[in-house]
């Protein structure tokens, strides 16, 4: 590995450790960085989860005031992200690498899909706030099994995994926006963690990427908690469907 990439491997953790935290969708940073650095996908993917695993926890740490309260809530989602990052890491794992680079850029659209949807899903999910509707403080009966299919989908891949969050929690629980972010950020760390752990055990892990991730998302959660409430969502949401779509043009191309 050249400075060059090192250094750019860097930059992109930050910028992913930041644009989770907030939005969602770091991996569509990430993820094709180390696709041009000649990264294989899968191991690509492997290292990715492990790295953003800390940046998630930064960014968990840095809501925290937001997750007061919220403790009976995470408890009852809690598993159902667990099981899903179980179950999604290890189709990771079981299914063919011919799969997962027929299954990744499908993936990478819809990641992207979302990203461009967001500021729409953003005022549904208001409008759905003002109005009301008297759904339960733990939320409505599909939250559960929902939180639980994203787990999978987080712990395959995860390219706007908190977006898919977001609009579930926003739409099914009776939260502030920002509480609601909070309670994201704890269940895709939950997500990526037990998929990480999985990938240490039993695949094949490249260290120096995940070790520049981790420092960079770490950083990263923290600006995003700190400043990422100012900074432009157009501009996020450019960079991340530039960067999807390069990487998805190298898929379809490479």
């Amino acid at each position: 590995m050249t400075w060059f990439e090192a250094v750019a491997i860097l930059l992109a953790g930050v910028a992913a450790g930041t644009i989770n935290t907030v939005v969602g969708s770091g991996t569509l940073i990430t993820f094709p960085t180390l696709l041009a650095f000649g990264v294989p996908p899968v191991t690509a993917n492997v290292s990715n989860t492990i790295g953003l695993v800390p940046g998630t926890l930064s960014g968990a740490i840095g809501y925290r005031r937001e997750l007061v309260g919220q403790r009976s809530r995470l408890l009852r989602l809690g598993p159902a992200s667990l099981l899903g990052g179980i179950v999604g890491a290890v189709l990771l794992l079981v299914l063919p690498d011919e799969a997962f680079s027929a299954i990744v850029p499908v993936l990478i659209l819809l990641g992207c899909v979302l990203v461009v949807f967001q500021p729409r899903i953003s005022k549904a999910v208001a409008a759905r706030h003002e109005a009301g509707g008297g759904l339960p403080d733990h939320g409505a009966w599909w939250v559960w099994p929902t939180v639980l299919v994203t787990g999978v989908y987080g712990g395959y891949f995860g390219a706007a995994q908190g977006v898919l969050l977001m609009a579930v929690l926003g739409i099914g629980v009776p939260e502030t926006l920002q509480r609601s972010n909070a309670t994201k950020n704890v269940l895709a760390l939950l997500v990526n963690g037990i998929a990480a752990v999985i990938f240490i055990l039993v695949a094949d892990v490249d260290w120096a990427v995940a070790g520049l991730i981790a420092a960079g998302s770490i950083v990263g959660g923290q600006i995003g908690a700190t400043w990422g409430r100012r900074l432009p969502p157009l501009g996020l949401r450019i960079v991340i469907v530039v960067v999807g779509v390069v990487a998805l043009a190298s898929f379809l191309l490479g």
